[in-house]
């Protein structure tokens, strides 16, 4: 949840707690690209 909150507050994109299907696909697709975004760099640093 952390992740996705860190990530949400990058893209500017506010989640409420519980449903949020009123966000748009380009929203919610921002908010889960961002995401993988951290976890490929995390993962590269983890390599070196």
């Amino acid at each position: 949840m952390a992740e996705r909150n860190a990530a949400r507050a990058e893209v500017g994109v506010n989640l409420k707690q519980g449903y949020n299907g009123d966000l748009t696909s380009k929203q919610a697709g921002s908010v889960g690209g961002q995401m993988v975004k951290k976890m490929i760099k995390a993962y590269e640093e983890s390599m070196r």
